[in-house]
């Protein structure tokens, strides 16, 4: 991903035309102009561990300073994602109860206003009840909430164990 479609700054160097810098240290210093890197040579294995250590948490302190940007921005894009769906539910709730009011309007025009009312009322009763029974049985077949394969393939891993461990 580029910064471009993350809205996270890069903490890559670049040139001065914008193209990243083979080679560039954290700072964006290229390597032969480094003086840290020409002493290398030179340096005993204790220090070349050191520089070692000491870049390997600036380089993870910097990815996880990067990924936590990253993560603000995408929760960001989710949050105003999320709002706008719940929002488009509200208006389609709003459109069905519409619907409902035109199906009475219509049913009004053989039968009286109450009368259809009531036939359309009842007729979501019945779809609501329908739902909610295919519901509570959606949930009785998940329940218990264990996931009963992981667990017996754990029981039969600590038999084997225990019966490897009594030979």
């Amino acid at each position: 991903m580029t910064p471009q479609t993350t809205d996270v700054p890069s903490q890559r160097a670049t040139s001065a035309t914008g193209a990243p810098v083979a080679g560039a240290g954290p700072e964006g210093v290229p390597p032969h102009e480094d003086p840290a890197r020409q002493d290398l040579s030179t340096a005993s294995t204790g220090e070349l561990v050191q520089r070692l250590s000491t870049q390997l948490s600036e380089l993870v302190r910097r990815e996880l300073e990067l990924a936590r940007a990253e993560l603000t921005a995408k929760g960001k894009r989710a949050g105003a994602g999320a709002g706008l769906a719940g929002a488009g539910g509200v208006v389609a709730l709003f459109g069905v109860g519409a619907l409902i009011t035109a199906a009475i309007a219509g049913l009004a025009t053989v039968l009286s206003v109450w009368l259809s009312a009531l036939i359309i009322g009842v007729v979501l009763l019945l779809v609501a009840g329908v739902l909610a029974l295919a519901g509570r049985s959606q949930l009785r077949h998940a329940a218990p909430p264990v996931p009963e394969q992981a667990v017996h393939g754990v029981q039969e891993d600590v038999a084997t164990v225990k019966g490897a461990v009594h030979r």
